[in-house]
């Protein structure tokens, strides 16, 4: 449930941050392309004036204080044109503003006549440059200041980050209403099944109980004894069914943090390593284990017990004739790390998160060997979840390893 909730929260906080994301983007490039053109254009227009309509060495450079080019005025820039000789020095210098020319732009002047040798229109990257220039080698040279400009566009550009931000949050919790609205009646139905399964199961507990001692009370005798040995055998795996579902119910509901404590979950794992020796043993299979010693780590020690034997009993289930299971448990200076290794069949990737879920088995024959019901890996999930953990299952190379993350 929680992981259907993650999604649905992650899909909408996506849809709509990509929403919002695009729509600044789309501003900001409108914005800047808009500046960008109404430079060039600039640039353009006065090359065109100043080539077309007017050629400084065809008539005295003293008369163009009185004709178009002098007298040109750009409203929306800084525009500067310095008219040149054939040897590139500059003989008039022209403001199209109020501005005058001023040693800065002289001073620009100077650096794009002393590295160009070529015609040459650059207005380069608006957010980083102070200028763009048109020139024309041994004609003329034409420059914008767009230091306002690009002071602007950063502006502008700093306020729509920050507006992201800010939506951001918005968003945030926007989806979480909205994932609670959608998610709701999945929850209710989900809460539903839990609560009929915790009832049921305490309900069937005791009529169940009742029909154990009354069939442990009869008489046996070679008329009944095959009926009563198929009936203690069927109460025994309902009984075994009852209480794993019970157990399923209690890891559901794992909130009872008056039971957490600090333990030494180096002895927790050895101690059930060492209980199921036995077991392993009559399967013709070996338990390694290589266990940091005193790791201590604030847990439900029977909760954290009982996912230690689920994972070492299900290796021993699905391990092959004479191997071994490893178990390790390391520790880090972020999480604690617990391994369950076997050599056996591999689980099918497509199952790598399904095993976890209840009443699934990767037999769909539903054997009904081992009386097992497909819910230990639930059970155990449940656990290492309520502890705040993660817990993983994956196979290679013919070995299957569960894994157990514990944040420090």
């Amino acid at each position: 449930m929680n992981n259907l909730k993650k999604k649905t929260f992650f899909t909408i906080f996506s849809i709509i941050s990509l929403f919002a994301c695009f729509f600044t983007i789309i501003f900001n490039v409108q914005t800047y392309r808009r500046e960008y053109y109404g430079i060039l254009n600039n640039l353009t227009r006065m090359r065109n004036i100043l080539i077309e309509e007017k050629n400084p060495f065809d008539e005295d450079i003293r008369k163009l204080s009185n004709n178009e080019i002098y007298n040109r005025k750009v409203m929306d820039y800084e525009v500067y044109t310095f008219i040149l000789n054939r040897n590139n020095d500059i003989m008039l210098k022209i403001s199209h503003s109020d501005n005058t020319v001023n040693d800065d732009i002289l001073n620009e002047a100077y650096k794009i006549i002393n590295k160009n040798n070529e015609n040459k229109i650059k207005v380069g990257c608006l957010y980083i440059r102070s200028y763009a220039y048109n020139f024309n080698y041994g004609n003329f040279l034409t420059i914008v200041n767009i230091k306002n400009t690009r002071n602007n566009l950063i502006i502008n550009l700093l306020i729509s980050i920050f507006l992201v931000l800010v939506l951001e949050i918005l968003i945030y919790f926007i989806s979480k209403k909205i994932t609670d609205w959608i998610t709701e009646p999945v929850v209710e139905s989900f809460n539903r099944e839990k609560e009929f399964i915790a009832n049921a199961s305490h309900e069937l507990k005791t009529p169940l109980a009742v029909m154990m001692a009354s069939i442990d009370s009869i008489d046996v005798n070679k008329k009944n004894e095959k009926w009563l040995n198929n009936l203690k055998s069927e109460s025994d795996r309902m009984n075994n069914l009852i209480t794993r579902l019970l157990d399923l119910s209690k890891s559901e509901n794992f909130l009872n943090k008056e039971n957490i404590s600090e333990n030494d979950l180096s002895m927790i794992v050895e101690k059930r390593a060492l209980t199921f020796e036995s077991l392993a043993f009559e399967k013709n299979v070996k338990i390694e284990t290589n266990i940091e010693e005193k790791i201590n780590f604030m847990c439900n020690k029977e909760s954290i017990d009982e996912v230690v034997s689920i994972l070492i009993d299900n290796a021993i289930s699905h391990s092959i004739d004479n191997s071994s299971i490893k178990i390790n448990l390391s520790k880090n200076t972020k999480e604690i790390k617990l391994e369950v290794i076997n050599e056996g069949e591999a689980i099918n990737p497509d199952d790598y998160e399904k095993i976890f879920e209840r009443f699934y088995r990767s037999d769909k024959s539903h054997n009904r060997k081992g009386n097992r019901y497909g819910l230990g890996l639930a059970i155990a999930k449940n656990i290492v979840e309520g502890h705040d953990g993660k817990i993983s299952a994956f196979s290679k190379d013919g070995y299957t390893t569960f894994k157990v993350l514990f944040k420090i």
